[in-house]
């Protein structure tokens, strides 16, 4: 379970790789920087999504 509780910064990665990639697309490829600015905004809130339901699971476990 300890895999668990470090997958969520995965998501982060990603989201740091994607702007990465936006910013390189920026100026050849518009259309795809915007593509890579979706996924970018999808993994933040994934990452709080998960982060998130993860305090809740671990609040009823104390109880």
């Amino acid at each position: 379970m300890k895999f668990l509780n470090y997958f969520k910064y995965f998501y982060l990665f990603f989201a740091v790789l994607f702007a990465y990639d936006a910013i390189g697309k920026w100026d050849a490829n518009r259309k795809g920087a915007y593509v890579s600015l979706f996924f970018v905004a999808f993994a933040i809130f994934i990452f709080f999504f998960r982060k998130k339901f993860q305090k809740r699971f671990m609040d009823r476990e104390k109880r």
